[in-house]
């Protein structure tokens, strides 16, 4: 596994060797341009996690994605109080990884 210092250099890390895709998340999914993808459709390849050492709004995992169709991408979510809103299977999924 890689190691990266910021948020932004994990992303351009990732970027670089092929997750090029944007992903967000959603209260039960993940979505690439208008695509869905649900839990069973996707596998979290690696993970990086970064604590705000004064500033809570800072923390964040940096997940590299890779769906069952072969898109690979990048999802960016807070943790803590920054959490996005989650079904209870979708954080099950990315909690595997923390």
């Amino acid at each position: 596994m890689y190691n990266y210092d910021t948020v932004t250099e994990a992303i351009n890390g990732l970027k670089a060797r092929g997750f090029t895709m944007d992903l967000n998340l959603k209260e039960n999914c993940i979505v690439c341009n208008e695509e869905k993808f649900n839990p069973d459709d996707f596998e979290i390849v690696e993970f990086y996690r970064f604590e705000g050492n004064t500033d809570p709004s800072d923390e964040a995992v940096v997940y590299a994605i890779e769906s069952n169709n072969g898109m690979k991408g990048v999802l960016v979510n807070g943790y803590g109080i920054s959490a996005e809103e989650m079904s209870d299977e979708m954080v099950k999924k990315l909690r595997i990884h923390k």
